[in-house]
């Protein structure tokens, strides 16, 4: 009987740590986004305001 609770517990347990792993991957992966985009669209204003010159 103990046996059946503790293994449920501990899969349990895994499958949180699977999971909190798993949104601090996306979250990391939305920030580099975000970071792609400032990035493109900062070149974008330079090239822009090179050609204005």
């Amino acid at each position: 009987m103990t046996h059946s609770i503790t293994g449920k517990v501990a899969a349990a347990l895994c499958i949180m740590l699977a999971l909190s792993s798993c949104g601090n991957t996306i979250r990391g992966v939305g920030k580099d986004m975000a970071g792609t985009v400032d990035a493109t669209q900062n070149a974008s204003h330079r090239v822009g305001n090179a050609a204005a010159k």
